[in-house]
């Protein structure tokens, strides 16, 4: 295997970026307006520190995981994401390959350009799935179904996108999932010959989760699924359920009286909602909401092994990572994908031993610090 050249995020967003045309790379680069969101809760995470602890000897450090009834190795999966493909006709599967490698969970999208039941062949329990509600509730509890009967175990609720956010960067190119790239883009893909090479022996990706007779349109709103329909999708759904997309500790703790087996801490990658409240600050305040039995799952914002541990240390149980694995396929597929992981459990691990804690399971507040006091 040769050397990677994946050190950091800003690496993979680096090579990313030269390997991609600008349309690819602003679509999965791109937030909300005027990014306001995702740099507010970069700062957050800059103000939080974690605590050092000096002399309190060596060893092994455990940072495996058990959550949802599962024992996982790491103590983070890969998010749902859209239309991975794009950056490689590969990428579905490498997230699917990484999670056997690692015994990680990794959750694949209602957009995803692979159907649900091939991914599932790859990631066998590990895989999670995520669902979109459109207009029609029952195609939305019929795809649910569906993800039931091929044999998901977890299916996680996307609650967070009532309407499509506007991301100027991904706007400027007209960029749509039926993907008719313009005179200009065709230019920009005879740029990058290696994905445009892979884009002409594999096809265009496409949405697999939808009916064929069903018209796909991504800019649709999806914001029809209510608090009935939710007690819906839970009569219906045996196995475990995660609502995404919670940043309201008053909404969190009515998923908790609802039955949510877990609550899923989201700001959509600052992609949805520029104004939203601070996703790494909203967590602390919905883990003090809640039972602390109760499941958090957290993204949004995560650059860096420490960060994994800020968010643990701020309440959440599980960390899931999202477009620092598309950058990290784009840049050297499923091996920049691997390098990418091992990066995030060394830097957890070098920082544990700063802290001088050797199980990640006893992390709290008492181990963070900030600038800012957490209200």
């Amino acid at each position: 295997m040769k050397k990677s050249s994946i050190h950091s995020l800003q690496d993979a967003r680096n090579l990313a970026k030269k390997k991609l045309p600008s349309m690819i790379f602003d679509y999965v680069d791109g937030v909300a307006l005027e990014g306001d969101g995702d740099y507010s809760n970069s700062e957050y995470f800059r103000t939080l520190k974690l605590s050092q602890n000096v002399l309190a000897g060596g060893g092994p450090k455990k940072i495996s995981k058990r959550i949802l009834g599962q024992s996982y190795d790491l103590p983070f999966g890969i998010a749902p994401m859209g239309m991975c493909n794009l950056v490689s006709s590969k990428a579905d599967v490498a997230i699917g390959k990484l999670a056997k490698k690692f015994n990680v969970p990794v959750c694949f999208s209602t957009m995803a350009s692979t159907s649900l039941e091939k991914t599932l062949r790859v990631t066998g329990d590990l895989g999670w799935f995520q669902l979109y509600v459109y207009d029609d509730l029952e195609s939305g509890l019929k795809l649910a179904k569906r993800a039931q009967t091929a044999g998901y175990k977890t299916l996680i609720l996307t609650v967070d996108v009532p309407e499509l956010g506007r991301r100027p960067k991904e706007l400027k190119h007209n960029f749509s999932a039926k993907f008719r790239p313009s005179y200009k883009q065709i230019l920009d893909c005879a740029m990058h010959p290696k994905w445009s090479l892979d884009l002409l022996i594999n096809g265009i990706p496409r949405p697999q989760n939808f009916d064929k007779d069903l018209k796909i349109d991504r800019n649709k709103p999806r914001g029809a699924a209510d608090w009935e329909f939710l007690k819906k999708l839970r009569e219906i759904w045996k196995g475990k359920l995660v609502i995404k997309g919670i940043l309201n500790p008053k909404d969190a703790l009515k998923l908790e009286r609802l039955g949510a087996d877990a609550i899923y801490v989201s700001g959509h990658g600052s992609r949805q909602f520029d104004s939203c409240p601070v996703p790494i600050h909203q967590l602390a305040k919905i883990r003090r909401s809640l039972k602390k039995s109760t499941v958090l799952i957290y993204d949004t914002g995560i650059r860096n092994g420490e960060d994994i541990l800020k968010a643990l240390c701020s309440g959440a149980d599980f960390v899931m990572i999202g477009k620092q694995a598309l950058f990290s396929i784009a840049a050297e597929g499923f091996e920049g994908l691997v390098q990418m992981t091992n990066n995030l459990k060394k830097e957890i691990e070098i920082a544990m031993a700063q802290m001088g804690t050797f199980d990640i399971n006893l992390l709290d507040t008492s181990n963070l610090e900030s600038t800012f006091k957490l209200k």
